[in-house]
């Protein structure tokens, strides 16, 4: 059946579909719900040759789901900085960054996101799918009078190029290729403003385009066509999830949230400790000051065993925390997790992880489990 305008299926108004919808289907994708959409999980040649594609070649995903919200007004910026985490001060227009909207009260994750500056009046926030409504609420909720806050999460699509050859395939389509890293440019594209930035989700050079929903169709067939000298590959978010394992890098809902703190979550380094004001700056000052009792680390199997969510990690028989993330890593072709672990256990530690009632041998680790190229130029 046909969309809405809202972007939900009639018959079934409990998942969002992208854009992208009918190309996914033409390309025989696996679809799967996700954050309240329903996207490619994996296309006809399996998580392994995606996952491969990105770490050698080229991979473009659809990811549309994730949420779009707009502050514009005098003063939006310095709203924004008062409210999430990191010190957007640090950056100039024409940058993105990563910060954290954390609960006020008990300084919890409420969603970690992404900004772009395009200027003091000028604010563009990527949340995560399933949070984007309430972290637009929240923000709106104590927004100034002159500071507008709108939720656009179904009038832009996203795409994410990623992988060593994605700045040959933007070259070739006249995209401005040689960014900085976590810096982008407005460029067009057959009549079409793209904002193009260096950022991903992978540990790869990549990049991130954010598009009017409309035009979702048109680019990604141009990108797959300027890519085909590169061998680039649709993916799906299966290969986008081990890949983003390798890196270390968290996923909200499983290795943070509204139970996890930033320095729970080892990102303390994307808070402006010396910032006078955002939200669940006292409670996280006192956590600093006196440890986070847990912190999220990696486990690197030294055996057989595959690692899932949910999973006990055990130093002898005591419990001593939880995976929150584990997969097998097609790179390393061995088992890794990332789990929120006691800061009583080190890194370089032998734990056990409880896979089935199996002890299985796993090393306290460090993420990245791979080399990451994602500032490569």
């Amino acid at each position: 059946m046909a969309d809405d305008a809202t972007g939900t299926t009639a018959g079934d108004t409990a998942l969002h579909r992208s854009p992208l919808h009918p190309r996914h289907l033409e390309l025989g994708a696996k679809l799967a719900p996700f954050g309240g959409w329903q996207m490619p999980l994996e296309y006809g040649g399996g998580v392994l040759k995606e996952h491969l594609a990105v770490r050698q070649r080229v991979g473009v995903f659809d990811v549309s789901h994730l949420g779009k919200i707009r502050l514009t007004g005098p003063g939006a910026a310095a709203y924004v900085d008062r409210c999430l985490t990191n010190a957007l001060e640090r950056i100039a227009p024409g940058k993105a960054q990563y910060s954290l909207a954390c609960d006020d009260a008990t300084g919890g994750i409420v969603d970690d996101l992404i900004c772009y500056l395009h200027g003091d009046d000028d604010v563009f926030l990527v949340p995560n799918a399933g949070n984007s409504a309430e972290v637009a609420r929240r923000l709106a909720s104590s927004a100034p009078d002159d500071v507008v806050v709108v939720d656009q999460h179904h009038d832009h699509a996203v795409l994410a190029v990623q992988g060593p050859r994605s700045g040959e395939v933007l070259a070739r389509l006249g995209l401005p290729a040689e960014l900085d890293y976590m810096s982008f440019e407005v460029a067009p594209l057959g009549g079409v403003a793209l904002t193009v930035c260096r950022t991903g989700y992978t540990g790869e050079r990549g990049y991130e385009l954010v598009l009017p929903s409309s035009a979702a169709g048109s680019v990604w067939d141009a990108l797959l066509e300027a890519g085909e000298p590169e061998g680039i590959a649709p993916c799906g978010l299966a290969a986008r999830d081990t890949l983003r394992t390798e890196m270390g890098y968290p996923l909200h809902g499983q290795d943070i949230s509204l139970d996890v703190t930033p320095l729970q979550g080892r990102l303390g380094w994307a808070v402006g400790w010396g910032k006078p004001a955002f939200w669940g700056r006292e409670t996280l000052l006192v956590e600093k000051q006196e440890g986070p009792r847990r912190v999220l680390r990696g486990l690197l199997a030294q055996g057989r065993g595959i690692p899932r969510h949910g999973m006990q990690v055990l130093l002898g028989d005591e419990p001593v925390g939880e995976v929150t993330s584990g997969t097998f890593s097609p790179s390393l072709r061995t088992g890794i997790a990332l789990g929120l672990v006691a800061t009583t256990v080190g890194e370089g530690e032998e734990v056990a992880v409880d896979v089935r009632g199996r002890k299985e041998p796993f090393t306290v680790t460090r993420p990245p489990f791979v080399d990451t190229h994602v500032r490569d130029s």
